[in-house]
């Protein structure tokens, strides 16, 4: 009996394959590729990790530390909503008080349309985009709300 792991489907294996094309050692296409995979399979588990190494002829000890040292590669499951609040300095200058920050942003993931659940839970983390006007709400990675106010997180 074989069990099959993880594998790209046709789109992203073309992706992938496109990716490839643009640096001049695999190596260095690693966290673009990395990104591919997680978009894939939803996290970066060890089966999918395992699969990008074999897939990109690199160390596993490669792939595993570059997962492991950024924190926009996901190695859980994450719920439907993953919210990041920025909680630096900078922020912190522009009137984001942790006091009221921290626990707005929670009572917005626990309003959102389908409550965290243990299945489905919202988590909040720390975000830092430098270029932004801060404070900076990021949402699955995907979405930047900036220059934010109570009110405007409430909208």
């Amino acid at each position: 009996m074989t069990t099959e792991g993880p594998r790209f489907s046709e789109g992203t294996l073309a992706e992938y394959r496109a990716l490839l094309t643009r640096y001049p050692q695999r190596r260095a296409a690693l966290m673009p590729i990395l990104w591919l995979a997680q978009r894939e399979f939803g996290w970066l588990s060890l089966p999918v990790m395992e699969y990008v190494a074999t897939l990109m002829e690199l160390p596993l000890a490669w792939v595993t530390s570059v997962a492991s040292f950024y924190t926009m590669y996901w190695k859980e499951p994450k719920g439907r909503w993953h919210i990041q609040l920025c909680r630096n300095l900078r922020a912190r200058c522009a009137g984001q008080g942790r006091s009221r920050w921290p626990s707005s942003a929670a009572s917005a993931s626990a309003t959102a349309s389908e409550p965290p659940t243990a299945a489905s839970p919202s988590r909040r983390s720390s975000v830092w985009r430098p270029a932004g006007r801060h404070p900076v709400l990021q949402v699955n990675n995907t979405e930047y709300h900036e220059n934010l106010t109570v009110a405007r997180r409430s909208s």
